[in-house]
């Protein structure tokens, strides 16, 4: 599985402590934004420009809070994006509504909660079935 991470500058570190998290449990990890400077909404449209191009399976975006984020992420064609705050959410969002994107608040979690998050999203699977008129009804609005 390929995975596509990036940050503005209030999720930087954040996204370099889960970028190697992430490569030590063997997956492949596509950063989009080097760059320690960067706002949120050109973070998050190049990791939505990644899953929309089919280059990674799964897309992260940590700023501040993952408000921001998740609110552009949501605005493009395709992409299905939860502001996450636990393990939880995390695996219902993915398992219900086949979220390829998940943003995470470095001013709200730290690192070994952002740990569990990015990585119950990256292990859970869809779970398809009754939950496919949902996801149907949620790519039709972009």
């Amino acid at each position: 599985m390929k995975l596509v991470i990036g940050s503005d500058a209030k999720g930087f570190e954040l996204k370099e402590h889960l970028k190697s998290y992430l490569t030590d449990l063997g997956y492949s990890v596509q950063d989009e934004t080097p760059e320690e400077d960067l706002d949120f909404y050109d973070a998050t449209t190049r990791v939505v420009n990644v899953i929309q191009n089919e280059k990674a399976d799964k897309g992260i975006v940590v700023d501040e809070y993952g408000a921001g984020p998740f609110m552009i992420a949501n605005k493009h064609k395709g992409i299905i994006c939860a502001n996450t705050f636990d393990e939880h959410s995390a695996f219902m969002t993915r398992g219900h509504n086949n979220a390829n994107v998940i943003t995470i608040g470095s001013g709200i979690v730290g690192e070994k909660l952002a740990e569990k998050i990015a990585g119950t999203f990256v292990k859970a699977e869809y779970d398809g079935g009754r939950h496919q008129v949902r996801v149907d009804m949620l790519n039709k609005m972009c």
